[in-house]
């Protein structure tokens, strides 16, 4: 079922990032990560911040491969996620290539998320998230 191709998209508020073919993809959700594949069945859910890791198969088309297998990764933050009808749909805040984060930058974010502090309950859960967000783009930076 992995070697089944389906339709998938990642768009952030300033661009289309990926439109195209894969045939699985690894989304994190707020509440932890899921997997997608074709045939997997209809599901909105609330996007979480981390790696957004997407699987190409060799595709070919008259015996000539037209797409090579591989993978693509992102950091990724809050938005939502569709799933319908074999067509994946991310629709994030932001979306950054892993390869371009940067450790020492994720570092500095969470030791600046670290040192906030606050008594109010909805600023605390900003914090918190803050601090998770800059946790998971730490881990990923220093991985890959």
């Amino acid at each position: 079922m992995a070697d089944k191709p389906f339709h998938c998209r990642l768009i952030t508020p300033q661009a289309r990032v990926f439109d195209g073919s894969v045939s699985y993809a690894s989304v994190p959700l707020w509440d932890g990560k899921m997997g997608f594949m074709a045939g997997t069945g209809a599901i909105v859910g609330r996007l979480g911040a981390g790696e957004l890791r997407i699987e190409f198969i060799d595709r070919y088309e008259a015996g000539v491969k037209v797409e090579e297998s591989g993978r693509k990764q992102w950091f990724v933050e809050s938005g939502f996620v569709q799933n319908v009808n074999n067509e994946l749909t991310i629709l994030a805040t932001k979306a950054e290539e892993i390869e371009a984060l940067d450790a020492a930058q994720a570092q500095k974010e969470l030791d600046e998320a670290v040192g906030k502090s606050s008594k109010i309950a909805t600023e605390m859960d900003r914090i918190t998230e803050d601090r998770n967000r800059a946790r998971a783009k730490l881990a990923l930076a220093r991985a890959k």
